[in-house]
């Protein structure tokens, strides 16, 4: 009987043991593997669905869960959003920035959380992100800045429709468009829509009550050139060329219907989908590019 009791507390102590572990640690089984985080800064921007589409595809294909959050153009927000996904506890971190400056502080607290952050399309002016994929849209925006001086010619009046203050992609394209632009032509108002169509309507509305002697308008994305057109429209401004950065499809079709004279297509599939083997490359402990860049092109009517 003594034997027997002797095995059994034996066994108990064990048992115990391999139980035990220092505060903090978790065991491989509390937390789900392969869960990749993705903060896009607007669902209401077909240019983002189509990331998210691509990147919830991608990692579909690949395996990983992917868990989608949107920050609807709200920097708050999307700490907020980034705080969940920490607390989440996910392997890899996308982060499609509202504002650049503004995120900052959510890149910070994944690195304190030893989660890899990658940025998409916009940049982050501070925190350790490994790797950002995007369009170079400096580049992008000299195109835009070209090919409206062949439309328009030397010394036109033209509107520049900016994104939203702040983020790198409204910096950068107006950054390469001024750098074509200037002393060539003639930029009479430079305001921000925020990437939003409705803002783009009724931005270039106030600003055609000031002055219709428009030549031509730059919207540093496709949404605000397709809010500037419907507004240039009811003005009777049929004849202002518009250029629009990104290349969605509602942009394409105005392109070819003529409504649009251009617009820089970006390939947001393929920064879903980079996005996606860029993480497996982090989780499996490759070394990745500090940027990743994604072609462009100058879209015009067939």
């Amino acid at each position: 009987m003594k034997k027997i009791f002797t095995l059994f507390l034996v066994g108990m102590l064990l048992l115990v043991g391999c139980s035990m572990q220092p505060a903090g640690q978790k065991n491989a089984t509390d937390k789900k593997s392969d869960t990749i985080g993705l903060s896009i800064s607007t669902m209401n921007n077909p240019f983002f669905v189509t990331l998210k589409n691509a990147t919830e595809k991608k990692a579909k294909e690949m395996g990983y869960t992917l868990i989608t959050v949107d920050a609807q153009n709200n920097s708050a927000k999307q700490a907020s959003d980034v705080e969940d996904l920490i607390q989440k506890n996910v392997d890899v971190l996308l982060i499609n920035p509202v504002d650049s400056d503004a995120v900052v502080s959510a890149v910070q607290s994944a690195n304190n959380a030893s989660i890899p952050v990658i940025t998409l399309d916009r940049s982050a002016n501070g925190g350790k992100v490994v790797s950002h994929i995007a369009s170079d849209n400096v580049a992008g925006g000299e195109i835009a800045g070209k090919h409206l001086i062949e439309l328009v010619g030397n010394g036109a009046n033209i509107v520049e429709l900016e994104g939203v203050p702040g983020s790198s992609a409204a910096r950068e394209r107006g950054q390469g468009f001024h750098k074509v632009i200037d002393g060539k032509l003639k930029v009479i108002s430079k305001q921000s829509a925020d990437f939003d169509r409705s803002k783009g309507l009724s931005v270039m509305e106030n600003i055609i009550q000031g002055n219709k002697n428009i030549q031509a308008v730059f919207a540093h994305n496709d949404e605000m050139a397709l809010g500037a057109i419907e507004a240039l429209k009811s003005a009777g401004l049929t004849n202002v060329k518009v250029i629009g950065f990104d290349g969605t499809n509602e942009a394409k079709d105005a392109v070819n219907k003529g409504d649009l004279s251009a617009t820089i297509a970006q390939r947001p599939d393929v920064m879903g989908q980079t996005a996606i083997e860029t993480a497996k490359k982090v989780l499996d402990g490759q070394k990745v590019e500090a940027q990743i860049p994604v072609d462009l092109e100058l879209t015009v009517k067939k």
